[in-house]
């Protein structure tokens, strides 16, 4: 007969969640990571492409940095809002700001690196080097 396997509870305990996590996303429903905007990474024979996703940033608002083939992606941005009226005053401060970093393989061609921004989506263009790219396959003729 094989040994039977006893696990605990699939009950949320919240005993453990005060001793052992973040407390904070139990009362306000936040996820740590929610600041860091969605990257989609592709390959094609040519090139890589990270395309992130950061609806409400114009161009000016990143920073793309490449050092020691590690590339970073960031943004610092303060939005300040005023409303005001005889009696009142009122102001509401907004900062966004994330840093992405992505290790390249040593297959790439740095100087050629480019970025573009469209519709919200800062698109980089990492290409490959030469005798990084797929080559069409030949045939070799036997002697």
């Amino acid at each position: 007969m094989l040994p039977s396997l006893r696990t605990r509870a699939t009950w949320p305990n919240l005993v453990d969640e005060f001793l052992n996590g973040d407390i904070f996303p139990l009362f306000f429903d936040v996820e740590p990571r929610r600041n860091l905007p969605a990257v989609n990474i592709t390959e094609s024979k040519e090139e890589y492409r990270i395309d992130v996703a950061a609806p409400g940033l114009n161009k000016e608002d990143f920073k793309v940095t490449l050092e020691n083939n590690v590339l970073t992606v960031s943004s610092e941005k303060e939005e300040k809002q005023d409303e005001s009226d005889e009696k009142v005053m009122r102001k509401e401060f907004i900062y966004c700001t994330f840093s992405r970093s992505f290790s390249l393989p040593q297959t790439v061609n740095a100087e050629k690196i480019r970025a573009d921004h469209k519709d919200g989506i800062l698109q980089i263009v990492i290409p490959k080097r030469d005798e990084a790219k797929e080559k069409p396959s030949r045939e070799i003729k036997i002697s």
